[in-house]
C-alpha cells in the first residue's frame, strides 16, 4: 500500500515548533504539502520550516488573538494560494493543580490557547478551505479528554472541549465537503513531559507502564496519524476522535 499523499495541497499547522507540531509539518512537507508553520516562538516556527524545505512558511501566531489568526491565514493563502488542511496542534503550558489550586486567569489562558485558538484558527481558515472545495481540519487533543488524571483539571476540561469542537464543526461543515476530527495522543515524548516528571527518564519510569505497551508515544507516530486524517486516505472519516494512545484508555 503506498503511503498517504499530500501532493498539491497546502497546510496550515499551529503549535509546530512544538515537538508534536514539527513532526507533524516535517511528516506533512515530506509527503508532499506545502506548510505554514506558525507558533508563538517565531525562531521555533523558523527552526521547524528550515527543516521542512523550500515550501515552508514560518509564522509568529498567537492563537488566542483573533487578529493574529486572520493574519496568518491571509499571508499563508497570499503565499501559497489555498488551504486544503489545517492542524490545531498550539496547546499552552499548564501547571498542575486541582481547581482549587490553579487560578482563574490560569484557567483561562488554557482554554483561551487550547479551545478558543483552535475556534479562531479554524474561522480564519474555513472561508478560503470552503473556496478551494473542502479541506481536512484535525484538532490535537488528548487521551486525557476522555479520561481523568490528578491535579490536571483545566487541561483534561479543554481537551475533552476540542473533542466536542471537533464534532460540531464535522456536522455543521460536511456539506462543504470539510471533514473535521480530533486525534488524541497518549503520553509523547517531547518537551512538555519535563514539565510533569522533570526528566524523560523518569517520564518513561512511571508514565510509560500506564500504557498498553509498556512505552511513551513518539512525535512522528502521532504524525503518521494526522498524515492520515488530511489525507484522501481518511475520505469517509469526520466527527471521530483517533486514539494514538499506546492503550491507556483500553482499561
Amino acid at each position: 500500500m503506498s503511503e498517504p499523499s499530500l501532493a498539491g495541497k497546502t497546510s496550515i499547522v499551529t503549535g509546530a515548533g512544538g515537538g508534536i507540531g514539527q513532526a507533524i509539518c516535517l511528516t506533512f512537507a515530506r509527503a508532499g504539502a506545502k506548510v505554514a508553520c506558525l507558533d508563538i516562538d517565531l525562531a521555533a516556527a523558523e527552526k521547524t520550516a528550515a527543516v521542512c524545505g523550500t515550501e515552508a512558511l514560518p509564522l509568529r501566531c498567537d492563537v488566542s488573538s483573533e487578529a493574529e489568526t486572520r493574519a496568518a491565514a491571509a499571508t499563508s493563502v497570499s503565499r501559497f494560494g489555498a488551504v486544503h488542511v489545517l492542524v490545531n496542534a498550539a496547546a499552552t503550558d499548564d501547571r498542575n493543580g486541582t481547581i482549587l489550586d490553579i487560578s482563574a486567569d490560569e484557567w483561562s489562558r488554557v482554554f483561551a490557547v487550547n479551545v478558543t485558538g483552535a475556534f479562531l484558527m479554524s474561522r480564519a481558515v474555513l472561508p478560503t478551505m470552503i473556496a478551494a472545495g473542502g479541506g481536512s481540519i484535525i484538532h490535537i487533543a488528548s487521551q486525557l479528554g476522555r479520561v481523568a488524571a490528578p491535579a490536571r483539571a483545566a487541561y483534561c476540561t479543554s481537551k475533552g472541549a476540542i473533542i466536542q469542537l471537533a464534532k460540531a464543526m464535522a456536522v455543521d461543515h460536511a456539506g462543504q465537503n470539510i471533514r473535521v476530527n480530533a486525534l488524541s495522543p497518549g503520553a509523547v515524548e517531547t518537551r512538555r513531559l519535563l514539565l510533569r516528571y522533570g526528566d524523560m527518564a523518569t517520564a518513561r519510569r512511571v508514565a510509560g507502564p500506564k500504557h498498553l505497551l509498556n512505552r511513551l508515544g513518539e512525535p512522528e507516530e502521532i504524525a503518521q496519524a494526522a498524515l492520515f486524517l488530511a489525507s484522501d486516505a481518511a475520505s469517509f472519516m469526520t466527527g471521530a476522535d483517533m486514539l494514538v494512545d499506546g492503550g491507556y484508555t483500553t482499561i
